[in-house]
C-alpha cells in the first residue's frame, strides 16, 4: 500500500540506554541473571500532576489494583527502591547526551528542571519516572524531506519484568527486577514530519547511525523505538514495541488501514440511521461479547464515548498492533523537588563540541580510503575495536597489517585452538607490545603469529618472543624434501606446506626466494 498517498503524519520517538553507571547513583548499569538476594512489596496510586488532575492513563493503571515484588541484588541501591533521595546527575551520561543533541543539529538548553513523568504501571518503584529536557530545535535530512528534532531528553531507565506472573495464583501480582532501574536513556523525539514509512524507517536508521557513534550500551534490549502516526481525521496513535527499522513500514501499513476502517465505523455508528439496538456495532448483526473479544478498545471508544481517542498500542511481530492503555496527557509531569536545576555552562558544552565522535558513515569512508575493504570495515565497526585500531594505527600506519594482528589472527587462532576466551590470553596489552617489537625491528612481521599462538596456549610474551631460528641452509634441505615427496605442486602449494613445517621460524620471502631457486 502506498500510504503517502493517503496522508499521513507521523513522527518517531527513540530510547537509547547509554553506557555509563546509572543516571542519579553509583551503581553500574549491568543486568543480572542470577536469582536475586531480596523483595520488597509495593502497591502504586495515581497522583496529580502539576496541572493539578490525575493522568488519563495512571488512572487506568490504577484501576488494575496490582501489588508488584520488586527484585534486587548487591547492585541495588537505595535510590532504586526509593528509600533515598536521587544524586546529582551522572556526568559523563549528560557528555554523551550532549554529543547525541550535537549531532542531531540541537540547540542545547543551558538551564532545565528535571521532571517526575508518572508511571504506575510497576515498572518505576517510585511511581514516577525522572527526565529532563536537555536540547531541542534540531534536524536529520532524508530523502523526502527533513525532520526536525522536537528534543532530547535525559532520563532514566525503568525496571524490567521478571517475567514471573500470577504468584501464588494472585492474577494482580507483578515481579519486576531493580537491575535496570535508573540505567541512563536518551529520548529523541522527532516532529511529525515523516510522510511516508519508508521515511520513517530512514529517519530510524540515520538517528541509529548517530547513536552508535556515541557511548551507548549495544545488543538486543537496549533501544526502543516507538511510532507516533495518524491519518487525517483520526486521533494520534502511539505504537511501542519496535526493535528493528525493518518493521516500520509493514507496521505503519497496517496501522493506516486500521485507522480508514475506525473512521469508517465511526461514522457509520454515529448516524442515526444507522444506530441500532447496543449489540449491534456499526451495522454489523454480531454480539456485544464477541467483538469485545476482538476489539474491545474500540467498543468502548465507540459506544460509551461517542468519539475516536488516542491510545497506546504495541507492535506485534506480524505487523498489526494491539491495545495497551489510553494515550497519556500532559498532567502526568511535575518538577522533581529533590534534585536542583540542572545548568550546562558554555563550558560543558564546548568540552562536549570539542570531543565530539565521527559519525560511523564518515568512518566507514575513511577507513576505506587507508585501504582496508568493505568487510574489514564492517568486521572492524561491528567488534567496536575502532578505537584500539586507531591506537595500535598510530605505532605503525600500515591499516591491512593492524586490522590483521587485532581481529584477523585471534580470531584464527579461537578457532583452530578452540579457545573461547582468546581476547583474556590475547590481551590489548600484549598486541600493543608485539606491534612495538616489529616497530623496534625485534621480530619480524611474519613471527606475529606465531607469537601469538605461543601465547595463547599458555606462554608468557617473553617466552614467546624467544623464536628458534634456523639456517638458510637447514631451510633450503627441508624445503627440497618437500619438493620431491609431492612434485607438481604450485609456488602457493608449496608455501602453505613449508610455513605450517617451519612456524614462525622461516618468513615468506625466505621460502619463495628457496622455491625459485629450487623449482625452474
Amino acid at each position: 500500500m502506498e500510504e503517502e498517498k493517503i496522508k499521513i503524519k507521523s513522527g518517531i520517538e527513540i530510547h537509547q540506554q547509554l553506557d555509563t553507571h546509572k543516571l542519579f547513583c553509583n551503581c553500574p548499569s549491568v543486568l543480572r541473571s542470577d536469582e536475586p538476594e531480596f523483595e520488597v512489596k509495593r502497591r502504586l496510586h495515581a497522583v496529580a500532576g502539576e496541572s493539578g488532575e490525575v493522568d488519563i492513563a495512571a488512572k487506568y493503571e490504577a484501576g488494575k489494583d496490582k501489588e508488584f515484588i520488586y527484585q534486587g541484588y548487591d547492585t541495588t541501591c537505595l535510590v532504586e527502591l526509593d528509600e533515598e533521595p536521587p544524586h546529582l546527575i551522572n556526568e559523563e551520561a549528560l557528555q554523551t547526551a550532549l554529543h547525541i543533541a550535537l549531532l542531531l543539529n540541537c540547540e542545547i538548553i543551558p538551564i532545565a528542571q528535571i521532571m517526575r513523568k508518572t508511571v504506575i504501571n510497576g515498572s518505576n518503584t517510585s511511581g514516577f519516572q525522572r527526565t529532563v529536557l536537555i536540547a531541542r530545535n534540531g534536524y536529520v535530512e532524508t530523502r523526502s524531506g527533513r525532520v526536525g528534532i522536537q528534543g532530547v531528553f535525559l532520563e532514566e531507565d525503568a525496571a524490567r519484568p521478571s517475567g514471573k506472573e500470577n504468584i501464588e495464583n494472585e492474577i494482580n501480582v507483578k515481579k519486576w527486577k531493580l537491575d535496570r532501574l535508573g540505567i541512563p536513556l536518551v529520548e529523541i523525539a522527532t516532529e511529525p514530519d515523516i510522510k511516508s514509512a519508508e521515511q520513517a524507517k530512514e529517519t530510524a536508521l540515520h538517528i541509529g547511525d548517530i547513536l552508535r557513534s556515541c557511548k551507548v550500551k549495544r545488543g538486543i534490549g537496549t533501544i526502543r523505538q516507538d511510532i507516533n502516526i495518524s491519518i487525517e481525521g483520526h486521533p494520534r496513535v502511539e505504537i511501542k514495541g519496535f526493535q528493528e527499522p525493518k518493521m516500520f513500514v509493514s507496521v505503519i501499513e497496517t496501522e493506516v488501514k486500521r485507522q480508514q476502517e475506525n473512521l469508517r465505523k465511526f461514522k457509520e455508528f454515529s448516524s442515526p440511521s444507522k444506530h441500532q439496538k447496543s449489540e449491534d456495532f456499526c451495522g454489523l448483526k454480531i454480539s456485544t461479547e464477541i467483538f469485545k473479544s476482538k476489539n474491545e478498545q474500540d467498543l468502548e471508544v465507540l459506544k460509551s464515548k461517542k468519539k475516536l481517542e488516542g491510545e497506546v498500542r504495541n507492535a506485534n511481530l506480524d505487523g498489526t498492533t494491539s491495545f495497551l492503555r489510553p494515550m497519556p496527557g500532559a498532567s502526568r509531569m511535575y518538577p522533581e523537588t529533590d534534585l536542583p536545576l540542572l545548568k550546562i555552562s558554555k563550558e560543558i558544552i564546548d568540552e562536549a563540541k570539542r570531543t565530539i565522535p565521527k559519525l560511523r558513515s564518515e568512518v566507514r569512508g575513511e577507513l576505506t580510503k587507508k585501504g582496508l575493504t568493505e568487510e574489514q570495515v564492517k568486521i572492524l565497526l561491528k567488534e567496536e575495536n575502532l578505537d584500539e585500531f586507531e591506537a595500535l594505527l598510530k605505532i605503525i600506519n600500515e591499516p591491512k597489517f593492524i586490522f590483521k594482528v587485532l581481529i584477523e589472527i585471534p580470531k584464527e587462532i579461537a578457532s583452530h585452538e578452540n579457545i573461547k576466551n582468546i581476547d583474556e590470553r590475547l590481551t590489548l596489552d600484549i598486541i600493543d607490545t608485539i606491534i612495538n617489537y616489529v616497530k623496534e625491528n625485534k621480530i619480524e612481521k611474519h613471527d606475529v603469529k606465531h607469537i601469538m599462538e605461543e601465547i595463547a596456549k599458555g606462554k608468557s610474551l617473553q617466552e614467546a618472543v624467544k623464536l628458534e631460528k634456523i639456517d638458510l641452509s637447514e631451510i633450503e634441505s627441508e624445503i627440497a624434501k618437500l619438493i620431491k615427496e609431492k612434485p607438481g605442486l604450485s609456488i602457493g602449494g608449496y608455501m602453505g606446506l613449508i610455513m605450517s613445517k617451519f612456524k614462525g621460524k622461516v618468513s615468506g620471502k625466505e621460502a619463495t626466494e628457496v622455491l625459485k631457486k629450487l623449482i625452474k
